[in-house]
């Protein structure tokens, strides 16, 4: 896939596109001394990396302002999502959240020449302010479904909807987070892959 088609997919404007352009120059110069992500991926970034992102936009629900991505790494949706909120015109931030520090010094370079919303920690997941609130907590390959769960439940239970990508083996990870949590769950087909998305909302820990 290249920018072009990319940006025929998903509608954003040429100034988003060359947002998504600037990350992807950053990814490939860091990345060439600083491992990021699997140095093969980067030849399919447009479709592996930024569509498989942004295409969580066709599931956030409507309103939604407030993200938080946790396990944030180089972006993966965290930056994609901030620069749809750019190219939407919205009024809102992307909270990125990484213990590692190489990676957040990438995401805060990112951010700094892009522009966008958005904002990136180096703390672990579990340090996050207790009192923090967002609509919409997304995550990618980050940690197994039933540990995900317990790091986002502090901002799920305050009304959040999880968006989680996952792969061809979700169903033994639902099965696995069930023996401590019930949820409600929507398993949404990967525009982009074999995986999925988790669309989950009412989570609650197995007394």
């Amino acid at each position: 896939m290249t920018s072009e088609e990319f940006a025929r997919i998903t509608g954003v404007s040429r100034e988003t596109l060359e947002g998504f352009e600037t990350w992807h120059r950053l990814l490939e110069e860091t990345n060439a001394h600083t491992n990021l992500v699997g140095r093969s991926t980067l030849a399919d970034f447009w479709e592996r990396h930024a569509l498989d992102s942004y295409q969580l936009w066709d599931h956030i629900p409507h309103g939604s302002r407030r993200f938080a991505d946790l396990g944030a790494g180089a972006g993966f949706p965290g930056i994609a999502l901030a620069l749809g909120l750019k190219d939407k015109s919205l009024d809102g931030q992307v909270l990125m959240i990484d213990s590692v520090g190489k990676k957040v010094a990438f995401l805060k370079k990112v951010i700094a020449e892009t522009g966008i919303p958005a904002e990136a920690r180096s703390i672990r997941v579990e340090a996050l302010d207790p009192d923090t609130v967002v609509d919409v907590v997304t995550a990618r390959a980050f940690a197994p479904l039933h540990k995900l769960l317990g790091y986002a439940h502090p901002l799920l239970k305050k009304g959040a909807v999880g968006l989680l990508f996952k792969g061809r083996r979700f169903e033994e990870e639902l099965t696995e987070a069930r023996k401590n949590w019930t949820f409600e769950v929507e398993v949404i087909p990967s525009r982009t892959s074999d995986g999925v998305i988790l669309r989950i909302e009412e989570v609650k820990r197995v007394r």
